[in-house]
């Protein structure tokens, strides 16, 4: 009996990797070799990256939060700890999209927070 070899299956998932290295620079995009490993290094890095750029929204709405109360003569840390003791729900991302669109309700907010605000010297700013 002769021996099975690959033949058709080596072709078609060199085809597949290189498929999905297509747009690469180089050789990533022509050789097997250089292309898994590009791949496997793209994988890892969107999975690093897709956190990322989660915090770096997170970041972008507490600095708009940020500036939004420094103008109300307030601070930040204060503004959330008041929030949270009045038991608002508000994530950053809509309390910073309530900053930009809709000053009123943001002020209404601020003046919430300063009521309920347990820090002591919150109470002199």
């Amino acid at each position: 009996m002769p021996r099975a070899r690959k033949g058709a299956a080596r072709t078609q998932a060199r085809r597949k990797l290189l498929r999905e290295a297509r747009g690469y620079y180089g050789t990533k995009s022509r050789l097997k070799q250089q292309a898994k490993v590009a791949i496997m290094r793209a994988l890892r890095n969107k999975w690093r990256h897709r956190k990322l750029r989660r915090r770096n929204f997170r970041q972008l709405w507490i600095v708009r939060i940020t500036a939004a109360c420094r103008m109300r003569g307030f601070k930040y840390s204060l503004m959330i700890n008041g929030l949270a003791h009045a038991g608002c729900l508000l994530n950053r991302k809509m309390l910073s999209e309530i900053a930009i669109h809709d000053p009123a309700t943001f002020d209404a907010l601020v003046a919430t927070a300063r009521k309920h605000c347990t820090v002591a010297h919150a109470k002199a700013a």
